[in-house]
């Protein structure tokens, strides 16, 4: 397998801009991320984009995977299909995201190298570091502590998707790059209320509460962890960014650089929507990781910061919530 690059991660391959020409596979294409990157192709006058439906392609299915691979021969993939959720769905369903996300990743991966991919870019989360990870977490973090329990299985998935990553680069000398994102927000994410994250699932709860003028809001756990949140089109912008100026072996981080509350974000997200009841918290409740703020000094390096700061997100995503609030899932 060639592509000019040296096995056991040789250094002949220089990112250099895409082949607007070439057919670019994006795994997950309708969801939060997926449907970004889409859009951040489409502008950069990528012609032929492609992807298929879960209902249209099951990721989980080794042969449907292989055959649609053979069919379509991307030169590029991003790799953003996987089965997400926030802390509820976490801890209820630890088997099905351990055992989805394996077989999504794994799937795409083999097929791509058996169809000789050059470029691909694996996309995980940065709940694959140590729950007590010193703080901004460095890449360096991955494997050196234990994993927040409400989502190791899902992170361990992750992982696992790096580490194949990884091998490929090793075993077959391809380019291939993982990037991890913080925690992402933004049109088609998944508002459902037992499904969601913690933003999308605030942006209803206080949307719906702001519309028939209840008295109060109750949150999930003291409102105290800090969490960094990205905009999926920032995302996006730093994905396709990667894949023409970097190449390396170890996972990116993806994020602002900047950290707040979920009490910050809910007062936020209660201002946006025009919310003017009280904010309570249930503290019964966990909170999860007590911090998780990535360091995205490599991302720096590479030459790309974010632009679009949390308000304005939010404003664009409950903008959008509301275009679309009658379709969407729960």
């Amino acid at each position: 397998m060639g592509h000019g690059v040296t096995a056991s991660d040789g250094v002949t391959y220089v990112p250099g801009e895409l082949d607007r020409d070439a057919t670019f596979y994006v795994a997950g294409h309708r969801g939060l991320v997926g449907s970004a990157i889409v859009r951040r192709l489409e502008r950069a006058g990528f012609r032929r984009i492609v992807g298929k439906r879960s209902a249209e392609l099951d990721l989980k299915n080794r042969d449907a995977v292989f055959a649609y691979m053979a069919e379509v021969k991307p030169k590029y993939i991003v790799l953003a299909a996987a089965k997400v959720g926030g802390i509820l769905a976490n801890s209820t369903y630890p088997v099905d995201f351990l055992s989805d996300n394996v077989r999504i990743q794994t799937n795409v991966l083999d097929a791509a190298l058996n169809n000789d991919v050059e470029r691909v870019a694996f996309l995980g989360s940065s709940c694959i570091y140590p729950k007590f990870a010193e703080q901004p977490i460095r890449e360096e973090s991955l494997l050196t502590g234990y994993l927040e329990p409400t989502n190791d299985a899902y992170a361990i998935a992750k992982i696992a998707g790096i580490m194949h990553t990884q091998a490929v680069r090793r075993q077959y000398g391809l380019p291939w790059i993982s990037a991890m994102p913080t925690n992402l927000y933004g049109p088609n994410d998944n508002f459902s209320p037992k499904g969601s994250h913690v933003l999308p699932a605030l942006v209803r709860r206080y949307d719906e509460a702001a519309s028939i003028g209840a008295a109060s809001v109750t949150n999930w756990g003291t409102g105290t962890p800090r969490r960094e949140f990205l905009h999926a089109d920032d995302m996006a912008d730093a994905v396709l960014h990667l894949l023409e100026h970097y190449d390396g072996p170890e996972q990116v981080n993806v994020g602002s650089g900047h950290d707040v509350t979920i009490r910050e974000v809910a007062e936020t997200i209660a201002a946006v929507v025009g919310f003017e009841g009280e904010t309570l918290w249930d503290t019964t409740k966990p909170d999860g990781t007590p911090q998780k703020l990535l360091d995205v000094s490599k991302l720096a390096d590479a030459g790309w910061t974010s632009s679009i700061s949390l308000e304005e997100g939010l404003e664009r995503t409950v903008a959008w919530y509301r275009k679309h609030a009658g379709s969407l899932r729960g």
